[in-house]
């Protein structure tokens, strides 16, 4: 630690004196380093406070939640009678608000930083989507540019922790799947050899069986829909659907909200260690500001008291040379 305290009260090119080019680059040192760059360093520190501030945010979200609410307009036929100029104007000003703050960013974090983090890149892709002109071969990105709602996910904190806790979830949810899938084609090839012939519109092929499946695992009209029907030819076919139900909706799928959950309470877990983690560090800093501080204080007291020693020294001194010289007059005198 102390080594950083020297190394960072150190000046750039600083030498010892007496070295006569060395001491003119010292000169130069300190305009250097409130040039231009110092300048522009200053310029972003304080464009990001004000772009992370509280104030910028909520003014994105709710300029975001406004977008949101025109694109819904122009779908409606009477909103687009009597305010379609209005819809259609308010929707390009929101969106060169988005490219503006897209711009800033960059400004503020440099392009290395700014495509560093997930969520500018994210930010990135939806509002470059909305820039891609919406006719011709393009004309479906035009019902695309309701992505920019998914602009509050990266937002609101809270969106984020659930999407970053959904993506830690993929390699335990991938595995699950792997297993549902496996589960799909051992039931739909025997419901397909069993019930293929008679029933050939929901079990004809392994694909219609799986589509079939998919909608018993559902539980939607699964009974009266199709397998009391089957079991009317086949009366033992529910010894085929029932432990199919029972090992896809009652334990896969819980199986699922088991790993999401998991990788949500980790994602908790992770935000509260590293929140710890940079209270800690702040703690560090203040205490080391106070200590400095403090020694500083008790370096200029202890200056101060030597100095009014020292006076008071000199003074004691000029007081017993005053005191012998009225001794010596005194012995003269007798």
């Amino acid at each position: 630690m102390r080594a950083r305290r020297w190394v960072g009260a150190m000046r750039p090119g600083e030498t010892p004196p007496g070295r006569g080019r060395a001491d003119k680059t010292d000169k130069k040192g300190p305009e250097v380093a409130n040039g231009p760059a110092a300048d522009a360093d200053g310029l972003r520190g304080r464009l990001r406070a004000i772009i992370d501030g509280p104030h910028f945010q909520w003014a994105v979200t709710a300029l975001i939640t406004v977008n949101a609410l025109t694109l819904g307009l122009e779908t409606s036929k009477v909103a687009m009678a009597h305010a379609g100029g209005l819809i259609a104007g308010l929707d390009r000003i929101i969106l060169a608000v988005f490219v503006v703050e897209i711009l800033l960013k960059m400004v503020a974090y440099g392009p290395a930083g700014f495509f560093r983090r997930g969520w500018n890149v994210f930010d990135f892709v939806i509002v470059g989507i909305a820039l891609v002109p919406s006719a011709g071969a393009f004309s479906v990105l035009r019902a695309l540019r309701i992505l920019r709602v998914l602009r509050l996910v990266s937002i609101v904190p809270a969106m984020r922790k659930v999407v970053l806790a959904l993506l830690a979830s993929i390699p335990g949810v991938s595995s699950i799947m792997m297993l549902m899938v496996l589960v799909f084609y051992i039931f739909a090839v025997i419901a397909t050899r069993l019930y293929g012939d008679t029933f050939p519109q929901w079990f004809g092929t392994v694909g219609e069986s799986m589509y079939s499946l998919f909608q018993i695992m559902t539980l939607e009209s699964w009974s009266m829909g199709i397998v009391r029907p089957v079991m009317e030819t086949f009366p033992n076919a529910w010894l085929v659907f029932v432990p199919f139900i029972l090992v896809t909706s009652f334990a896969v799928l819980n199986l699922f909200i088991a790993v999401i959950v998991n990788a949500m309470q980790e994602q908790q877990a992770y935000d509260l260690e590293e929140a710890r983690d940079t209270l800690e560090q702040d703690i560090a800093e203040q205490t080391m500001k106070l200590t400095e501080e403090a020694n500083s204080r008790t370096r200029s007291l202890s200056d101060k008291v030597d100095a009014q020693t020292d006076a008071l020294t000199a003074e004691i001194g000029a007081l017993k040379a005053e005191v012998r010289e009225l001794k010596s007059l005194l012995a003269d005198k007798s």
